[in-house]
């Protein structure tokens, strides 16, 4: 009788699966090209300023700021929108910190909504969350697949509160027919190595609104107004300093011609992943929002007959990656930023009630659907360089360990 690897049988998959090849000759040229024009500072630079350009072609965006990485597009976004300190930011409790260091550091307050079926913020409780405070609402699109734009959008438009879209895990992926990133008043996009495009590290933020290109420029750049005729250096404001080079532009303009493709590749062998283990008892695929698109930036699978950490073991030991979980509980628990308010100095700010602002304490119980998922969700996943045997083997793999895997009784 077949064995599970994990009690001493052979793994399903015995070779290892092709990892992602990002760079080509392209980014090799265009990087050449950067060095040897003896330039790498970003700041007005040729190939950031062409990588700004090219990636609001893209999204069809009238501004486009780069910077050094995700967090920092998100930071640009909230400085750009300038909340005052002790203001509100709603967000999702199932997210990396680089969605939450830029709120506490603007001495603003996270304020998290619980999750819908999709694994992203449940629209009626964001509008439950909403106070006289609220100075934004920071949507993330988990895993490659959409929030519920239409439902949030209004619920911005009715109480006049700022969109953000964290668009990290969703590259080049549609809503609706329209690019996620297009949706919001200002969105961020992370370009570390694991995503649909990469320059390593790095970030962009884009906007349409006229009256937030300014401070979303400047706003990366330590504040610094440096238009012809200022003569001295002038500092409109407080802000970090969060500058691309020239490099990171140099790999970004080959990669924003690819990333639609990437895109595509991930979609069809994730839906071919799913339809192969629909039929488990048991187990559920990744949820897709009706008028999404799904990039599988991550595939969660949602594990209910089993122990998920058993089933993560066991499908590991066939070869096939997984972990237990995606972040172990809300970002709210596993942060001490927010659990343990461990900010600045022994201050505990901005968690002090400073300038009128709640005084919050972070436990568990706060988002239940958000903790309930983490404790069933196994995450595995794959690239764009999958064959369509390489998924057969990944759904043959899940088969053997739904088959074999004693279930909970």
């Amino acid at each position: 009788m077949t064995k599970l690897a994990i009690d001493g049988g052979e793994p399903y998959r015995k070779e290892p699966f092709p990892g992602r090849t990002p760079f080509g000759e392209e980014e090799v040229q265009l990087v050449t090209e950067a060095i040897r024009s003896q330039n790498l500072f970003g700041l007005g630079g040729a190939k950031v300023t062409a990588f700004e350009k090219a990636f609001a072609e893209f999204y069809g965006a009238k501004y486009s700021v780069a910077s050094t990485s995700g967090t920092a597009a998100i930071h640009i976004a909230i400085g750009t929108v300038n909340p005052n300190p002790g203001d509100e930011i709603i967000t999702a409790p199932i997210t990396d910190g680089g969605t939450i260091v830029p709120i506490v550091y603007q001495n603003c307050i996270p304020i998290f909504a619980d999750i819908d079926d999709s694994y992203n913020m449940d629209p009626k409780d964001i509008e439950r969350k909403i106070t006289e405070r609220t100075a934004a609402i920071l949507i993330v699109h988990l895993f490659g697949n959409s929030c519920n734009i239409d439902e949030i959008l209004d619920i911005a438009k009715r109480h006049n509160i700022p969109l953000i879209e964290d668009c990290s895990q969703a590259h080049a992926t549609k809503y609706k027919g329209r690019y996620l990133g297009t949706w919001g008043d200002i969105s961020a996009f992370s370009l570390q190595q694991s995503k649909y495009m990469t320059t390593g590290d790095g970030g962009v933020t884009i906007t349409n609104r006229d009256d937030w290109a300014h401070r979303m420029y400047y706003f990366r750049d330590k504040g610094w107004n440096y238009r012809p005729g200022w003569g001295a250096r002038v500092y409109e404001f407080l802000a970090p300093c969060y500058r691309m080079t020239e490099l990171q532009g140099a790999v970004g303009l080959a990669q924003i011609k690819k990333v639609r493709n990437v895109v595509e590749k991930r979609m069809a062998l994730g839906n071919r992943l799913r339809e192969a283990i629909s039929d488990i008892d048991g187990l559920t695929p990744p949820p897709i929002t009706e008028g999404s698109e799904h990039g599988y930036w991550l595939f969660p699978l949602r594990i209910s007959a089993w122990s998920h950490k058993a089933f993560a073991d066991a499908l590991s030991k066939e070869g096939v990656g997984a972990t237990a979980g995606y972040i172990s509980e809300p970002i709210f628990i596993c942060m001490d930023a927010l659990a343990g308010k461990k900010t600045f100095g022994n201050s505990t700010h901005p968690f002090d009630g400073c300038h009128g602002g709640r005084k919050i304490d972070y436990t568990k119980g706060m988002c239940p659907n958000a903790e309930d998922a983490l404790n069933h969700i196994v995450i595995t996943g794959f690239n764009e360089n999958y064959t369509e045997k390489d998924i057969d083997d990944m759904a043959g793999a899940i088969h053997k360990v739904a088959d074999l895997l004693p279930k909970i009784s």
